[in-house]
């Protein structure tokens, strides 16, 4: 009896596999993964932007002087490093009401473009013509790349600060707990794509069961990215210095797939629920 529920969940995988990759091709996704893993890359940018800003704008500069300048500095030639940290020093001196409307103007920009990506792909996987008006379409694209931009910084601060609030056993405490904080507004930030980008909005349940999937997967595939990047890259080579960009750029467009193969996966688990 075993053998054949075994059997019988082999096959099951081996179906699900079949019509993702299926519909994959079908939809064109990956093209729509390359546009939108583009858009991000092109983000990053003003996001760092963001981020420093922010920083420096809660009197948080030691995120960077204790936390992250180090792991920096032992995998860059010095010269390089110090033209970093220089860069860095001139944002945490600067005015940072400019820097930060600047920066969120810069990052709303490429994230609606991001998200308009999504919302093409994510109709394409529904199945659904888009019928909304194109200033409506523009105006959702950024208010849904606002609150993607807030998780994300969110789930960022939560790892970076929570460590160095407290001493003690409050400390330990913060440090466990930001795991399960971050994951929480990463999985925000994917399921309201799923539930508000398309034209028509699936069943939340659905879309909160491929946003699970979606992060798990995607921390498997960060957690291998920083390995790559703490254990194997070498950034004071030339070489070594190219091949971490490129191997950025695969991983966003990875990222990117993830997020498209759950979406895929939701709307699959619909249409059989509907079927049965």
């Amino acid at each position: 009896m075993a053998t054949r529920a075994d059997s019988i969940r082999a096959s099951s995988l081996r179906a699900t596999v079949h019509d993702v990759a299926e519909c994959f091709a079908e939809h064109s996704l990956l093209t729509y993964a390359s546009a939108i893993a583009f858009r991000a890359l092109v983000a990053l940018v003003p996001l760092t932007l963001l981020g420093l800003s922010l920083l420096g704008a809660f009197g948080l500069e030691g995120v960077w002087t204790d936390t992250i300048a180090p792991a920096l500095e032992d995998h860059l030639t010095q010269p390089v490093f110090n033209g970093i940290d220089f860069t860095v020093n001139r944002i945490f001196a600067a005015d940072k009401s400019a820097l930060i409307a600047l920066a969120i103007a810069l990052v709303i920009w490429d994230m609606t473009w991001a998200v308009n990506a999504v919302m093409q792909a994510l109709n394409r996987i529904h199945d659904v013509e888009e019928g909304r008006s194109k200033l409506r379409r523009v105006g959702v694209a950024a208010g849904l790349g606002l609150a993607v931009i807030l998780c994300l910084i969110a789930a960022v601060l939560v790892q970076s600060v929570a460590p160095s609030v407290t001493d003690g056993s409050l400390d330990t405490l913060l440090g466990v707990l930001r795991w399960p904080v971050s994951i929480f507004f990463l999985w925000a930030a994917v399921a309201v794509l799923f539930r508000f980008a398309p034209a028509q909005k699936p069943e939340f349940r659905w879309a909160s069961g491929g946003s699970l999937l979606v992060i798990g997967t995607w921390i498997v595939a960060s957690a291998l990215f920083r390995g790559w990047v703490t254990e194997v890259a070498d950034l004071k080579s030339a070489t070594g210095s190219l091949t971490v960009f490129l191997v950025l750029t695969s991983y966003v467009l990875v990222s990117a797939t993830i997020f498209l193969v759950g979406a895929e996966l939701d709307e699959l688990a619909r249409k059989r629920n509907r079927g049965s």
